[in-house]
């Protein structure tokens, strides 16, 4: 049965958000290029940027209430389409000249408040494009697609944005994101829809989801730790890279490294799918203390590079086998709440690494601050692997299905 063809539709969703993660890239170096040429800051850069990411995570909690309220294409429809209306206006904004950082800001909060609400419904509606033998398999694909958009996308982007400009960059991202739509929008499918009980008592229901799960939550608090010695890595070694690596060319390499790291990672969990994914996942998570630890010792180029792809194999092919363990280990009508809280407790601790790890590194010494970041990601990739729901949980089959809710009935929706 694991040779069996992915569905049209799944096909459909997969062209869709390939095209959208390659115009995704255009979006960051456009903004940097854009914000310096007309004489912006760093610091206003940095505004701009966290302004996306702060609009996210206060989005997320609700954005996953409403996917599981709604059918989870109609959430992603609208989410693209709100922005591709933020990036053309974005597009107006540097084309036309204006200089107001607070209107950069608020359509940059337009964009991730939307992404909030589409992260949820996109780990929504995938599970219900193909049978549950063949999750995984969709996962390790969409994985490729992503790990490739990342490659490919910011080279292409970084020549565009040179030839046409950085506003031409925006209109490419606003298409990407009605593709996407259009494709989304495309796909019939009923979904599941969880009753309406009121927003605090439905994320309460989600939480609840989470903690009844022993190696769930296990993973979402080893993902906030392990997120917070990250995000002081991912400063770090940056300003390593520059000053005693090479320059920017050491962190291009490095950059390729990682991403081709990631597309390997992402074929080998498309060929080799473990039976227990989180017993072999989440070892594989370990690995990228590998990577932070090299810029400590022994310090040199090519065994950075060489870190790299392994240790962001093993991230990516863990992200496949996590991302089964959720659709096959949690009831499709509260996976887009849990999925929402796994968002949030993994990737609120990274804006407080990289804001402690400058002042930190600058009173310890910034190998010291490595290596100890690199302890703290290892012993959180391990830790789960104490709890005997991580090394027991099976990847489901058709003999083993997904469970269902049973303590509250369902409605059904048509996706989108």
């Amino acid at each position: 049965m694991s040779s069996l063809p992915l569905s049209s539709a799944f096909r459909l969703l997969a062209l869709g958000q390939g095209l959208s993660w390659f115009g995704d890239a255009f979006a960051p170096i456009a903004l940097a290029v854009a914000v310096v040429v007309g004489g912006g800051s760093a610091s206003e850069l940095g505004l701009v940027l966290a302004a996306t990411m702060t609009a996210r995570l206060a989005g997320t909690l609700v954005g996953g209430v409403w996917a599981d309220r709604v059918a989870p294409g109609r959430i992603m429809v609208a989410s693209d389409v709100v922005r591709a209306l933020a990036a053309l206006a974005t597009a107006g904004y540097f084309a036309s000249g204006q200089d107001s950082a607070l209107l950069l800001c608020g359509l940059a909060a337009v964009t991730g408040g939307a992404a909030a609400f589409f992260g949820p419904a996109f780990v929504s509606l995938r599970p219900l494009l193909v049978p549950v033998e063949r999750r995984h398999a969709a996962n390790a694909t969409l994985n490729i697609l992503q790990n490739s958009a990342f490659i490919l996308g910011p080279a292409t982007a970084g020549v565009f944005v040179a030839w046409a400009g950085a506003p031409w960059a925006f209109v490419v991202n606003a298409v990407s994101f009605l593709v996407s739509a259009a494709t989304v929008a495309a796909i019939r499918v009923e979904a599941p829809r969880a009753p309406r009980v009121g927003m605090l008592a439905e994320l309460r229901e989600g939480w609840r989801e989470v903690t009844s799960r022993s190696w769930l939550l296990a993973g979402l608090l080893a993902a906030t730790a392990y997120h917070a010695a990250f995000g002081a890595v991912t400063v770090l070694v940056d300003v390593i890279a520059v000053r005693d690596l090479g320059g920017p060319t050491a962190l291009g390499w490095i950059s390729a490294a990682s991403g081709a790291g990631g597309l390997l990672g992402g074929l080998l969990a498309l060929r080799m799918p473990p039976s227990r994914p989180l017993f072999v996942g989440w070892p594989c998570v370990a690995l990228m203390s590998l990577f932070a630890a090299a810029f400590a010792w022994p310090g040199h180029l090519g065994a950075v590079i060489a870190a790299a792809v392994v240790a962001f194999g093993g991230l990516m092919y863990f992200s496949v086998c996590w991302d089964t363990a959720l659709q096959d280990g949690v009831p499709h009508a509260v996976l887009a709440r849990v999925s929402s809280w796994d968002i949030l407790t993994s990737f609120v601790a990274i804006p407080a690494g990289n804001a402690l790890a400058g002042p930190i590194a600058h009173t310890y010494g910034t190998s010291r601050v490595i290596l100890v970041a690199a302890v703290v990601m290892a012993l959180a990739s391990l830790a789960p692997m104490l709890v005997r729901g991580s090394r027991e949980l099976r990847r489901a089959t058709t003999a083993t299905p997904a469970p269902e809710p049973t303590a509250t009935p369902e409605r059904t929706a048509v996706v989108p």
